[in-house]
């Protein structure tokens, strides 16, 4: 078992299973999950957003996330994940099959 807290910062793979890893993202105030486009072209992820706010791109989509929601990221997506706000975001993460 792994803790979202216990993560110094960036993106850090918590656990990995057979099928499937968990992972955490923290961005500071202006952080990125990196450029549009970046794909998981074998693997689903569900991104949850666990404190602060997040812009999420995902293909068309554009959406404000906050503490409590969630998102799925299918196959080969593209997607990118920001924090425009004064505060850091954190997020949890499951991709399946495991992307990293």
């Amino acid at each position: 078992m792994r803790n979202v807290n216990a993560a110094r910062g960036g993106f850090a793979v918590l656990e990995n299973a057979e099928e499937l890893q968990t992972a955490t993202m923290i961005l500071e105030p202006g952080g990125e999950s990196g450029p549009f486009g970046n794909e998981h072209a074998a693997s689903e992820q569900a991104i949850f957003v666990v404190e602060g706010i997040v812009d999420a791109e995902i293909g068309d989509e554009r959406i404000q996330m906050r503490a409590g929601d969630s998102a799925i990221v299918p196959k080969n997506a593209p997607h990118r994940f920001a924090n425009r706000s004064t505060t850091r975001a954190v997020t949890f993460n499951v991709y399946a099959p495991k992307a990293y």
